[in-house]
């Protein structure tokens, strides 16, 4: 009877480590937002607006996902969003990448991220596209990829009002690795609280934002 005991507890390590390893990862969403700090950002949420990709993106399930989740956004806020490439007082930049994690520290791995609305336009990355439904690696129950969705709202003349990243980092088996979902909760969490604070960055829980997508 009493060798049962190591049997038991053998067997519940088991099950727990199972568990675990069938657990799909979904980190928070973290946003970085930065507002103009001239009188013209009295415009932003109002007037008319074109989305824009200055990025190719060969993956067209991806920009029509993300064309559309910001698009969503942008009319919550107020505007009336109009056809790319029509005249609009306002351009809102999409940029989207998705990138693997490698097994090097998180600070080797994050992209040097270059951003700010006084004196320069700022940068999220190249925009080469979002892939969908493959392993970027990792393994299919950790930590495997960070998505990332970056819009810059400039007026047509060029001045930039208001630009905002926000990135998360999922497995490949997560929900949230699906394109549709990852536009929808990283578009929602951009534009939560707009404008947001000059120079903030927030984590939000992805549970926080269902229901507001």
């Amino acid at each position: 009877m009493p060798r049962a005991l190591p049997i038991a507890v053998a067997a519940a390590a088991s099950l727990a480590l199972s568990a675990c390893a069938t657990t799909a990862y979904t980190g928070p969403v973290e946003v970085t937002r930065f507002v103009s700090p001239g009188p013209e950002r009295a415009g932003l949420g109002s007037g008319t607006i074109a989305v824009t990709f200055p990025d190719k993106i060969a993956n067209e399930a991806a920009r029509t996902a993300f064309a559309s989740a910001v698009v969503a956004e942008l009319a919550r806020l107020g505007y009336t969003v109009v056809a790319e490439g029509a005249p609009a007082d306002q351009t809102a930049a999409i940029r989207t990448t998705r990138s693997p994690i490698t097994a090097a520290p998180i600070d080797e791995r994050q992209r040097p991220v270059s951003v700010g609305v006084s004196g320069s336009t700022g940068s999220f990355g190249s925009g080469v596209g979002l892939g969908v439904g493959f392993d970027l690696g990792g393994g299919h129950e950790g930590p495997s990829t960070i998505t990332e969705l970056s819009v810059r709202i400039a007026r047509s003349g060029g001045a930039t009002l208001w630009e905002g990243r926000a990135q998360i980092t999922t497995s490949v088996k997560s929900p949230y690795s699906q394109v549709d979902t990852s536009a929808r909760t990283l578009a929602a969490a951009l534009f939560r609280d707009f404008p947001g604070g000059n120079g903030e960055t927030v984590t939000i829980d992805v549970r926080k934002l269902q229901g507001t997508q």
